[in-house]
């Protein structure tokens, strides 16, 4: 593949349009920017260059890390395996609770220290032995031609490529970004429109399009993550409703993980979630019908736990994001009853661990 070399000029952006007024609009994600002559999209990396809209972070990183698939997190995407991640700046949304905001707030390009090509990504990750590259810390949404380009270059060299997103995301670039993904963990974030609209400045609907498009018209293995804010998203009531949701729009077999939230950003008079809090949900989403229901960023053997949904055995077990056994057969089937166990998985030759290892990728 001839993708472009990694330069520091402005990379030429896709999906826009111009308008009657003079401005152009950038047709990426729901919010619609408007753009005058220099003016930035609300996620800072979109900006109009003269008559045309550009994407300022193209070939550009904010760092690489080797990283267990389980933090991304997927429990059902080869249980194990090492995932080559990184991000660049800026974000679509604007999460007052946002626990990576150093990155996704950034509005310094001078944070983006490490530049690489998107063969030199395939080549780190196929070097490192990573079953995969993910396009995380921040949303790769905002910087789809460079995620896309990345992604066609790992799938030369045989990488699986991964978006963790907010599936924030309009329909026409969205078959074009997920076309190029194996696998999606998606942030729905809540299950009111008042709390996207009042934390996120975003809106529910969007999310919800997305979600059931990459479960019923593309191949992408997909999981859920909601981040428990106590007070603002964790009642019994909006877990059972998104839960049902789940059940009857995408199926049983998407697995959903509750992650704990820690007082960060511009919500740092929220509570921190408790284990508890995480396990109460965890129940309700399984007394709805959600098959695969998991804890996040606690120390719970219980909610890490993949169980056959046929007999209920234990078949992956964990902590936090390492695994402690591992049972499923190569196909991913439960060795004692037969049961196939959705997802995407392998070999099992042992898990990569809780280990988190920086890589410098040169040009």
């Amino acid at each position: 593949m001839n993708s472009p070399e990694v330069t520091m000029q402005p990379f030429p952006a896709r999906w826009w349009h111009p308008l009657p007024d003079g401005r152009i609009q950038c047709d990426l994600c729901p919010r619609d920017c408007k753009l005058k002559e220099g003016q930035r999209g609300a996620c800072f990396v979109r900006m109009r260059e003269g008559d045309r809209m550009v994407l300022t972070t193209y070939g550009r990183s904010s760092g690489f890390c080797i990283d267990p698939i389980e933090k991304k997190p997927l429990n059902h995407f080869y249980p194990g395996s090492s995932v080559l991640s990184f991000g660049t700046a800026g974000c679509n949304l604007a999460c007052k609770f946002c626990q990576n905001w150093d990155i996704s707030k950034s509005r310094d390009m001078d944070r983006l220290m490490d530049q690489a090509s998107p063969e030199a990504i395939a080549l780190a990750a196929q070097t490192s032995g990573c079953k995969s590259v993910a396009f995380t810390y921040n949303d790769p949404v905002i910087f789809a031609e460079y995620a896309i380009d990345t992604a066609t270059a790992c799938h030369a060299q045989g990488i699986q490529t991964v978006a963790v997103t907010a599936g924030y995301i309009h329909a026409e670039p969205g078959r074009e970004f997920y076309a190029a993904m194996d696998a999606a963990n998606v942030d729905l974030k809540a299950f009111t429109d008042e709390f996207y609209y009042k934390l996120t400045g975003s809106h529910l609907q969007p999310v919800l399009d997305s979600l059931v498009y990459l479960h019923h018209e593309t191949q992408v293995w997909t999981e859920i993550t909601t981040l428990l804010i106590p007070g603002y998203n964790d009642s019994d009531q909006e877990i059972e409703a998104m839960s049902k949701w789940i059940v009857k729009e995408l199926g049983q077999d998407v697995p959903l993980h509750f992650t704990a939230f820690h007082p960060d950003f511009r919500l740092l008079e929220a509570q921190g979630t408790t284990p508890e809090v995480l396990s109460r949900a965890r129940h309700i989403a399984r007394a709805e019908g959600v098959r695969y229901v998991y804890t996040g960023n606690v120390h719970d053997h219980e909610g890490g736990t993949t169980c056959c949904p046929d007999c209920s055995e234990p078949l992956i077990i964990r902590d936090w994001h390492r695994i402690l056994d591992y049972r499923l057969t190569k196909h991913g089937h439960c060795p004692d009853c037969g049961a196939a166990i959705a997802g995407r998985f392998g070999s099992y030759e042992g898990g990569f661990g809780q280990r988190r290892i920086p890589v410098r990728i040169g040009a």
